[in-house]
């Protein structure tokens, strides 16, 4: 069910663009603060919103998703936490099986449950390899996934974990350090998967600087997710957006 927003990812990797997207946690902002994210991420270009977090606490998820689609055309993609974490009102869902665990909820199990909601929604839906890496801290979705994460410095580990993601019909991998993660995912680590796929590639977990975003798309990353930096420091989405949308074209 691929469509729009799909083709936007795959367009921009084709063309070797690079693509920024805030992380925005339903559960953590506030109606005065979402504003001011908006306005900052229309004023720098700003390619995607990815609307989501490991718990679900409030009832705010429609109503953000409705303040975005409001005051903006940027995409709104869904990145959630559990199956309960749906909107109509989105524009695509990131249907995350998470391949480097093997808890078989997170592979199929919470799949099955969700399926219903998920088609009657209408959403776009993204088949999505989700990837854990080690970011030097435990963090939400390491505990909530109840999975170890892939080590740090397993690169091949990560490549063969992509790689087969991607030969089961996945039509985007996601590596992610995780919210709170110390370290982000290495350049290397980054490389090697890019590499040996021939999807999309989102990277997101313990990125803190435009210097860093910069390095991970030069890696290989099509597209980076900062929420945690953006959320205590919101003027760090033009930095980052500035450092992501620099990166040379390498098609």
């Amino acid at each position: 069910m691929s469509g729009k927003v799909y083709s936007i990812l795959t367009g921009r990797k084709l063309a070797g663009k690079k693509s920024f997207a805030v992380l925005i946690d339903p559960d953590k902002v506030s109606q005065k603060r979402l504003d001011t994210l908006i306005s900052l991420s229309l004023d720098s270009k700003v390619d995607f919103f990815f609307m989501g977090g490991s718990l679900v606490l409030t009832n705010n998820l429609n109503e953000c998703i409705l303040q975005i689609k409001g005051c903006c055309k940027i995409p709104v993609v869904l990145f959630p936490g559990n199956p309960s974490q749906l909107s109509p009102h989105a524009d695509a869902l990131l249907y995350l099986s998470l391949i480097s665990g093997r808890n078989p909820e997170l592979l199929i199990g919470q799949h099955v449950i969700s399926a219903p909601a998920v088609k009657q929604s209408g959403l776009e839906v993204i088949s999505t390899g989700y990837m854990v890496i080690d970011g030097g801290a435990p963090t939400t979705v390491s505990y909530i996934s109840n999975a170890t994460p892939i080590p740090a410095d397993k690169e091949d580990i990560a490549l063969c974990t992509a790689m087969a993601g991607e030969m089961l019909g996945k039509k985007v991998i996601y590596m992610d350090a995780g919210s709170g993660a110390k370290v982000p995912i290495s350049e290397t680590m980054i490389r090697k998967v890019t590499e040996n796929i021939s999807i999309p590639l989102i990277v997101g977990g313990g990125i803190r600087e435009p210097e860093t975003a910069y390095r991970n798309c030069k890696g290989g990353a099509d597209v980076i997710v900062v929420g945690n930096a953006v959320e205590k420091e919101a003027g760090l989405i033009k930095e980052i957006a500035d450092a992501v949308h620099s990166v040379p074209v390498s098609a």
